[in-house]
């Protein structure tokens, strides 16, 4: 149940968002999410899509505002962020409320070509005018010129230091050195732009609407290389080849995005080591020796 303080805030939020006066009927819980609780409010047949956290998450939700717009500026699919703030106690986010349908074959095709379409938007340099997060990990932008070097020192850098702070040290730190040292070698003749990314672009944070058209959730943006989106599609499950198709017809893949993809999605899977634990020490491990071996 939402406090009465609460839920006189978010209502005042969405009046000062949408110039209408809006009380909440009925809230309730919405499924997914790992991090955030998420809430259905609802007026009749006015809804609203809700996300609270501590206090604490204020920025993480102002960031993910951000992010929503940048997608939408760019012609992504993605819900609109209508207000954001902090009230009893809570963090809050507030979405327009979009209708999920089935997952189809065609919905994932066109997803595919959307994104393609959304890396064709690109930027001056590599990284965001801001911070934000990836999950709740505060993630480093600092904008560059150097793809390798952004990637060495605003993904891998910060994600080992903060493996050591949890105790991941020994075989990690080791062999993460000499995967910073390597990743100029790793992306040696590679043309990276700095296209506008998703950032977080997992089986989770995409669906289809009732209309057949893909929708993106939960972004991570900055600018950065697109397989660095692409590669984290087929961590945690995968997308249908159907996407994959999607994409190739807008924009081919360059040779050697098979050991790009690891370096990548390296990234992630430090981040669930320090986020989830132990459990995914072992394979941030096999991928930093397949990259260090590649190396040799």
């Amino acid at each position: 149940m939402l406090s009465d303080a609460l839920a006189t805030a978010l209502q005042e939020a969405i009046a000062g968002a949408t110039g209408e006066r809006f009380v909440i009927r009925q809230a309730t819980p919405a499924a997914g999410g790992c991090i955030h609780s998420s809430w259905v409010l609802a007026a009749g047949e006015v809804r609203y899509f809700a996300k609270l956290n501590d206090a604490r998450f204020a920025a993480g939700f102002a960031a993910e505002a951000d992010g929503l717009a940048a997608l939408r500026e760019a012609g992504m699919r993605a819900p609109r962020a209508l207000a954001h703030g902090t009230a009893a106690g809570h963090a809050f986010l507030v979405l327009e409320f979009i209708a999920i349908g089935p997952a189809t074959d065609a919905g994932f095709r066109e997803l595919g070509r959307a994104l393609a379409r959304l890396h064709d938007y690109h930027g001056r340099q590599f990284g965001w005018q801001y911070g934000n997060f990836i999950g709740s990990t505060p993630q480093s932008n600092v904008m560059g010129p150097s793809w390798a070097e952004f990637w060495r020192h605003q993904r891998l850098a910060p994600q080992l230091a903060l493996a050591a702070q949890n105790g991941h040290r020994g075989r990690v730190q080791w062999l993460g050195e000499q995967v910073i040292e390597a990743v100029p070698w790793l992306l040696a003749g590679h043309e990276a732009v700095p296209a506008l990314l998703h950032g977080d672009l997992w089986r989770g944070n995409v669906a289809v609407l009732e209309s057949g058209a893909p929708v993106v959730f939960d972004p991570a943006v900055y600018y950065g290389d697109p397989e660095a989106d692409l590669a984290m599609t087929e961590l945690f499950g995968g997308f249908p080849e159907s996407f994959y198709e999607g994409y190739r017809e807008v924009h081919p893949v360059a040779g050697g995005y098979k050991l790009r993809r690891v370096l990548y999605n390296l990234y992630h899977v430090l981040n669930h080591l320090n986020l989830f634990g132990e459990g995914y020490r072992s394979q941030a491990e096999q991928m930093m020796q397949q990259l260090v071996r590649a190396t040799s």
